[in-house]
């Protein structure tokens, strides 16, 4: 890991119109400047960028950040590579912290890993491009395809000889860990201690992560006559580097394209992404012939939410993806689907027609979800009753799974008038499905905390096959599509809830600006005074009640704090506005640089001093507003329970409840006199 005070020379040396400049042009304007927002097809200037807080944000989209940020945003890079990135840029040299053992050995096989896969990417290359069978057999089958040099070039293609165990001697012979070989999956050892090549006669895919390190291979085998093709594909084993359910082919070399088209197409082969680049279509990723994955699907919907799937099978081999598509709908994104002709795949296709003609083919024969499935379920159900009615049920499962009630309420009122069936027939049968998906959810999660309970270490079981695993967690109940009438009670008990939230984060304000602060002294119990920071305050404060932060990013941010305020040279701005998660790192960048104080308290001459003067003043006051918010809510909890009827005819529960009612009413007398009086401006 890179040691902190490293990370603090890249973000100190890293300025923000210095790394915007590398990618937008920008423009004076006033004291910051503004661009064309390169995270979305922005016709004016929205993107704006301020020299003196060191971040920039796009006012449209609303992506930006630090220069860490903006720098993981448009590469796609995790935050470590991020600072590499910036160090590399500013010519600063890169120190790591002393790891453990532990983390040592397991870093070192990664990056050993990684190692011998780049020497491996370069063999291939060597021996399909500098040698006589290379150029013969594995150049020749890719030109023969129709494969520009170029376009090999841009992939990295290559081959491996059909000798027994030559990258095994080969990779020997370059001084490369014989372990580090089989643990890549480049070779194998069988039974009798004899060691082989994995791709021996095959054409190499080499298969990149996001950032472009080379994870693992595909080889394509070939017949002994390199003209016959066999279609076998042969992929690199899983290993601690690489996963095939997280991987997406082509992904590393589509990742701009998908950004500027806001739009994902996504095939099945290798080659159906290469000969998409070639007709001048490079927002295209493979799944590489597996079955789509949760980790893909969120891969994809880093860089969109709009995907477009490919298909070049018959209507089996799509009613058999039905799967994927009902797990892309559960994770937001907006699926249409294309049908190429005759049979054709990608690749095919693209040989028999000219980039133009290909292009305007796939904008103009996508359609939505609804309507592809409709019009295939309805071919085979050939007016059957009972296969029409499994055809509804198949749709409304499909619409089920949508967690946008907006989308999943347009797409029922299209089924509907596809169908020629009651909308509120179809809503029903939704708001059913949905039901039992919460049910099942809710029993799933009562199992998981009896296994915890009795320190069963088991895995979860898995859903029921009909319900998209990305479904797992229980919608939130603004998505129920039945209309619920909304009561005076409820009103009040959500704008409790926004208070409390509201107070909570003007709390996390002040750990963000000051955490790290001194605000006073205190004295321990051997009287002897010592300094109390903000946030020691905030959590003693909140430890003295037995309260904790209702937001988990909240309390992430309050645990953060306590964990690195004590570390020399920590400051809590600097750590929550470069932090790696995107999302802390937001709200620190609003909280940390709103120019506006939300809460003002008149000091007793009367003059406004600077917040971080007031500190003393400001954060006790905070703190009570926080929990008056809180006994607020617990008073109105206990009203609604004196007022049902069956409690009512329950004299000991009335009695109890009364009792409840004035002991808060008692700490809310004294939460208000400790608070005082405060302005607010």
């Amino acid at each position: 890991m890179i040691d902190r005070i490293t990370v603090d020379k890249i973000l100190d040396a890293a300025n923000i119109v210095d790394v915007v400049s590398d990618f937008v042009t920008l423009k004076r304007a006033g004291a910051n400047l503004k661009g064309l927002c390169p995270f979305h097809d922005d016709r004016t200037p929205s993107f704006m960028v301020s020299p003196s807080k060191n971040i920039c944000k796009c006012f449209a989209c609303g992506k930006g950040g630090t220069p860490v940020h903006f720098i993981m945003e448009h590469e796609q890079l995790t935050y470590p590579d991020a600072l590499r990135y910036l160090a590399k840029k500013y010519h600063i040299e890169i120190k790591e912290r002393e790891q453990t053992d532990e983390e040592k050995a397991e870093q070192s096989e990664r990056e050993s890993l990684f190692v011998v896969n780049e020497w491996a990417n370069e063999w291939f290359q060597q021996q399909m491009n500098d040698t006589v069978d290379g150029r013969a057999i594995g150049l020749a089958y890719f030109r023969q395809r129709g494969f520009r040099d170029d376009l090999i070039k841009k992939f990295q293609l290559g081959f491996c000889p059909d000798k027994y165990d030559a990258q095994w001697q080969a990779g020997r012979a370059a001084g490369y860990n014989e372990e580090f070989l089989l643990k890549t999956g480049l070779c194998i050892r069988n039974e009798a201690g004899k060691t082989y090549d994995r791709f021996r006669n095959r054409v190499i895919f080499p298969i990149h992560t996001i950032s472009g390190k080379v994870v693992g291979f595909g080889g394509r085998v070939l017949d002994s006559r390199t003209k016959g093709v066999q279609v076998k594909y042969q992929n690199s084993p899983e290993s601690v580097i690489y996963s095939k359910k997280r991987e997406l082919y082509g992904l590393f070399f589509a990742k701009k394209a998908i950004v500027k088209e806001d739009l994902c197409y996504l095939v099945e082969g290798y080659t159906d992404v290469m000969a998409m680049h070639q007709q001048g279509v490079e927002n295209v990723v493979a799944s590489s012939g597996t079955a789509l994955t949760h980790e893909q699907i969120r891969a994809i919907h880093r860089f969109t939410e709009n995907i477009v799937v490919i298909y070049d099978g018959d209507a089996a081999g799509i009613k058999a993806s039905q799967r994927g598509i009902d797990m892309l709908l559960a994770e937001g994104m907006s699926v249409r689907l294309l049908l190429l002709p005759d049979g054709d795949d990608p690749d095919s296709f693209a040989r028999k027609h000219t980039a133009t003609e290909y292009q305007d083919y796939l904008k103009e024969h996508q359609v939505d979800f609804i309507r592809f499935k409709t019009d295939l379920l309805l071919a085979e159900a050939q007016g059957d009753p009972i296969k029409l009615s499994k055809l509804v049920n198949n749709i409304v499962d499909s619409l089920a799974v949508i967690p946008d009630e907006i989308t999943r309420t347009f797409y029922v009122k299209e089924t509907s008038q596809m169908l020629a069936i009651e909308e509120r027939i179809i809503t029903g049968a939704v708001t059913k499905v949905r039901k039992r998906l919460r049910e099942e959810r809710a029993k799933e999660r009562e199992r998981e905390a009896l296994r915890q309970q009795t320190g069963d270490t088991e895995p979860q079981t898995s859903a029921p096959d009909d319900v998209p695993a990305a479904t797992t967690e229980t919608p939130p109940e603004e998505y129920i599509s039945i209309p619920q009438r909304t009561s005076a009670s409820s009103i009040k008990k959500d704008s409790d809830d926004a208070q409390i939230l509201k107070t909570e984060a003007l709390l996390i304000q002040m750990v963000i600006r000051h955490g790290e602060k001194v605000m006073c002294e205190v004295e321990d119990e051997d009287g002897q005074k010592r300094p109390m920071t903000v946030v020691e305050f905030i959590q003693y404060s909140l430890a003295d009640d037995e309260l904790t932060m209702r937001s988990p990013l909240h309390r992430r941010i309050l645990e953060e704090a306590l964990e690195h305020f004590g570390e020399t040279g920590f400051r809590c701005d600097r750590y929550f506005e470069n932090h790696p998660d995107f999302e802390i790192a937001s709200l620190a960048n609003d909280l940390g640089h709103d120019p506006v104080t939300l809460s003002k308290i008149h000091t007793k001459d009367t003059t406004l001093k600077p917040e971080e003067e007031r500190l003393v003043d400001l954060l006790p006051h905070l703190m009570t507003d926080y929990k008056l918010a809180i006994v607020d809510e617990r008073m109105h909890a206990v009203m609604l329970q004196m007022k049902d009827p069956a409690v009512l005819a329950d004299k000991e529960r009335s009695i109890e409840l009364m009792k409840q009612y004035q002991d808060i009413k008692q700490i809310q007398t004294i939460l208000g006199r400790e608070r005082g009086d405060r302005v607010i401006g």
